[in-house]
């Protein structure tokens, strides 16, 4: 059987990031469709389809999450995400700046797949984003 296609949002509002995302990718021969959203309310209005912009269809497996954005943060969308019945499965993986133990335990209690610190180098930071591939590429889906 062919594998399916898995859509990654990737939710970051710095350029930079979403940049090194995309070249780790690249890097790493991740052809996957990559969406990105800048922030929270972004990420919903392409699960949702809603405020004008085009629904991401099928709807993605994974998302890449950072906590620390405008308009709605990491963490609030967390929140609302895992009380939403057509989007609570959604594998979702923290990709940030805070080291904080208190983000991290409460993004742990969301049941977040894992929680990365963003690296320093870009060559870290393609070795976390090939560590994930293989991941993504192991678990089983429904």
């Amino acid at each position: 059987m062919a594998n399916p296609i898995v859509n990654i949002l990737l939710v970051d509002d710095d350029s930079v990031d979403v940049m090194n995302v995309q070249r780790a990718f690249k890097k790493n021969n991740i052809t996957n469709p990559l969406s990105v959203a800048h922030n929270g309310v972004e990420a919903f209005d392409l699960l949702r389809g809603t405020n004008g912009a085009q629904k991401i269809d099928p709807i993605p497996r994974i998302i890449m999450l950072d906590i620390n954005m405008p308009k709605m943060g990491g963490l609030e969308f967390l929140k609302l995400l895992r009380e939403d019945a057509a989007l609570k499965n959604i594998s979702v993986f923290i990709m940030t700046t805070s080291s904080d133990d208190k983000d991290r335990v409460e993004a742990y209690n969301y049941n977040v797949a894992g929680y990365i610190v963003k690296p320093i180098s870009f060559e870290s930071f393609v070795s976390a984003v090939s560590i994930l591939n293989n991941f993504w590429q192991l678990c089983e889906q429904p």
